[in-house]
């Protein structure tokens, strides 16, 4: 009688043994991997120093006197070094008409170099990718660039496809964002995210400053990572997305029109970026910060942080350029910021792919271990705030990285320019006024 009950209770058990398991296994099936990732590195040739910069602003004929000064001293202060890349067209001398082809041989040349050698560093075949997401905010083809990638490399028939444009340098969390929900549904499948920028059909040619800016602060870059929900594969992923959270600003006016693709009075198009651009940046982290705070930081910090966000409101404070306020607000030493400074001294802004040369500077250093939490931030048109927390799966280090051949020599202590005497601006503290060398004359 007793073994019957016992067998009883256990057969009335079976129901919620199989739920449980179910629920388990099914969450286990939900996680977001990422097995490995591709920073692209263009060819030495497209390297773009200061010196060539300035022949290139030479170049455009809309320009007077006072803008050529004001570009060169916009270089000369942005911390971007003397190896970032620009492509093809602005070598060939043909920034002021660049054609559909300029735009999509530079996506090539990234998809060529990049995708090819992730796939091959992985040991997963083309066939095998089940989700292709592909974000390039200034250039949209027909066929998609997606597409183009699916012929290349002849991808299944029955892959999923997502092609983004206009996400602006906060897209490649909104890409993830995708993979992420999809793997909550669908289990056992890989991913492919592409994240870039097309700089040759976004080039402005006019004297608006505050669209010409975007010349002399964008770079040649970008992106790909493999994702992936299988279970088996967990011990040779990278890092395990924990939480992602997006905030968008769009019916906001003011942040809305802060970061936009326009055409200027003499209608030549380009992308504005506007005064107000860190005002309504920090107010978007504000935002994203309270959703995001809760789910990741320990009661201790999260007061810290409302204090924070507290005193920053009592004293009205903005204005300040983004990354510095950001630092500022966290209270982030210069040690937190070095990774950020670096890449923008190496590669420059490369849009939406620049945090992922943020997190390969880390690895190559040594500085992610089994066990950390890395939390990622980006900004995009619109106006948007996107963020996230990965938790690092095993010691990354710097092999098969972007920065294996010139990790040795940073960080740098000197980041200034080496064109800063001869172009950049000098103050007087007299007048409060900055101006050019007495014996700098501008080129004809």
């Amino acid at each position: 009688m007793d073994l019957f009950l016992i067998f009883s209770y256990f057969v009335a058990l079976i129901p919620l043994i199989y739920t449980v398991w179910n629920i388990l296994d099914q969450r286990r099936h939900q996680n977001c991997y990422i097995l490995d990732y591709e920073c692209y590195k263009a060819a030495d040739e497209r390297k773009l120093s200061t010196k060539f910069s300035g022949e290139i602003i030479r170049r455009n004929k809309h320009l007077g006197i006072a803008d050529y000064k004001f570009l060169l001293k916009a270089i000369v202060s942005s911390g971007i070094g003397e190896e970032t890349y620009a492509p093809k067209m602005v070598f060939d001398g043909r920034e002021a008409t660049p054609s559909l082809s300029d735009g999509v041989l530079e996506m090539d040349e990234f998809f060529s170099d990049s995708v090819g050698k992730l796939l091959a560093r992985t040991g997963i075949h083309p066939s095998e990718i089940d989700v292709l997401v592909v974000n390039v905010s200034m250039l949209a083809t027909c066929p998609s660039l997606s597409a183009r990638i699916i012929n290349k490399y002849k991808m299944k028939e029955d892959i999923k496809v997502y092609n983004l444009s206009g996400m602006g340098c906060s897209a490649s969390l909104i890409s993830v964002n995708i993979v992420q929900n999809i793997f909550k549904s669908l289990r056992n499948r890989n991913a492919v995210v592409v994240t870039s920028e097309s700089l040759s059909l976004g080039w402005y040619n006019g004297n608006d400053r505050s669209m010409i800016l975007a010349n002399c602060l964008f770079r040649t870059g970008g992106c790909v990572m493999v994702l992936t929900n299988k279970p088996a594969l967990k011990n040779r992923a990278m890092l395990e997305l924990k939480q992602l959270v997006r905030t968008h600003h769009g019916s906001r006016d003011e942040s809305y029109g802060c970061c936009i693709q326009k055409e200027d009075e003499n209608g030549l198009a380009g992308f504005h970026l506007g005064k107000n651009l860190p005002k309504s940046a920090t107010r978007a982290f504000a935002d994203n910060l309270k959703q995001i705070a809760p789910k990741i930081l320990p009661a201790t910090e999260l007061l810290r942080f409302a204090a924070a966000l507290l005193f920053r409101k009592l004293r009205g404070g903005a204005g300040k350029a983004v990354i510095d306020g950001i630092a500022e607000n966290l209270g982030l030493s210069e040690d937190d910021v070095e990774p950020a400074r670096m890449t923008l001294h190496r590669f420059g802004n490369t849009s939406a792919s620049s945090l992922w040369y943020v997190l390969a500077y880390m690895a190559a250093k040594g500085r992610l271990k089994k066990g950390d939490r890395v939390f990622m931030i980006s900004f995009g048109a619109g106006f948007k705030c996107n963020s996230c927390l990965w938790k690092v799966l095993r010691d990354l280090d710097g092999r098969n990285n972007v920065w294996e051949d010139s990790i040795h020599t940073y960080p740098r202590t000197n980041l200034n320019n080496p064109f800063l005497e001869k172009y950049g601006w000098i103050h007087n503290e007299d007048s409060g006024q900055f101006h050019l060398p007495d014996d700098y004359e501008i080129p004809d």
